[in-house]
């Protein structure tokens, strides 16, 4: 079985997350302060080095105005 993090299905979360940060017009480092996390943190996630649970998505969904199904 193939992982979920290499999946078709994940690299389009990947791919809309890098899409909601720029038409939030934020950098990393801006979405770091936010989250209060480190801006590698965010750059793990969008380059699909690092997992996103569900509760990480909704902190990051909120973060960028976004409803979860955007990411979905």
């Amino acid at each position: 079985m193939e992982k979920t993090i290499y999946t078709q299905s994940y690299g389009r979360l990947v791919s809309q997350l890098k899409k909601a940060r720029s038409q939030a017009a934020l950098k990393q480092t801006d979405v770091a302060r936010k989250l209060k996390r480190t801006q590698s943190y965010i750059s793990k996630i969008e380059s699909g080095q690092l997992r996103v649970d569900v509760i990480q998505l909704k902190e990051i969904a909120r973060v960028y105005k976004k409803p979860l199904d955007f990411f979905i």
